[in-house]
């Protein structure tokens, strides 16, 4: 809401990119709603219960993909190397391959019994991710340090951005390395979805929050010469 009232003037296709991911989450929130409330609603206390593994990565990566793809975008122009923004567009394609590879055996193996089966295509899903996040985190980290110009109102604006590319980046890499670890110490729990659910809302928030932010940090640039915002301005 706070993007479509303030930032009416962004390119049409950012504000449909932005609308896409609003109902994909609708969607993914549904997905974990019913993921939630049949076995412990409808089928509690019944062995149906901890039968049957739920499809749920698909949807995940349709948010995570995009974003990561659209940030990845964002760095190519500020550090004006489409080799990096290449190498994190491939490890985001390979997450995405990985995530349907593993709703695909999912489909197959269909019981928590066999869940050891889904080892692999989990690792190749969440490990991609994992770097993807890694190193957005560090090449804005390090091309938006570049841009610091001595200005005291440029640089405390760009310090601003990375220290919220730094925690927004961390935190999605550390949500999905710990989904990945617990899956594979703890394959016989679900502990793993307390890191695995909130996912896709943490990659859609990392954008949002980017670019709902650049009200604030507009006002803190003080050098003319600068565009209105290191990150997204054109």
């Amino acid at each position: 809401f706070i993007y479509f009232q303030s930032y009416k003037n962004d390119a049409t296709w950012i504000r449909r990119f932005i609308m896409y991911l609003l109902v994909v989450e609708t969607v993914n929130t549904g997905f974990n709603i019913a993921m939630i409330y049949q076995p412990l609603v409808l089928e509690y206390a019944t062995p149906a219960a901890t039968t049957f593994l739920p499809l749920e990565p698909v949807v995940t990566v349709a948010i995570s993909t995009p974003v990561q793809m659209f940030i990845a975008w964002r760095i190519r122009l500020i550090s004006q190397s489409s080799l990096l923004a290449l190498i994190i567009c491939v490890f985001s394609i390979i997450s995405l391959g990985g995530a349907v590879w593993l709703t695909h055996t999912v489909a197959v193996v269909r019981v928590y019994a066999r869940i050891t089966e889904l080892h692999w295509p989990a690792l190749v899903w969440l490990g991609a991710t994992g770097v993807v996040d890694v190193l957005i985190t560090i090449s804005l980290t390090v091309s938006l340090s570049r841009r610091r110009t001595g200005y005291t109102g440029t640089d405390s604006a760009i310090r601003k951005i990375i220290r919220l590319t730094v925690q927004t980046g961390l935190i999605t890499a550390l949500f999905a390395i710990l989904d990945v670890v617990c899956f594979f110490a703890l394959p016989h729990t679900t502990v793993n979805f307390i890191w695995d659910l909130p996912l896709s809302k943490l990659y859609t928030n990392v954008l949002l929050s980017s670019l709902n932010a650049r009200a604030g940090w507009n006002t803190s640039l003080s050098n003319p010469t600068m565009p209105p915002n290191v990150l997204f301005g054109d």
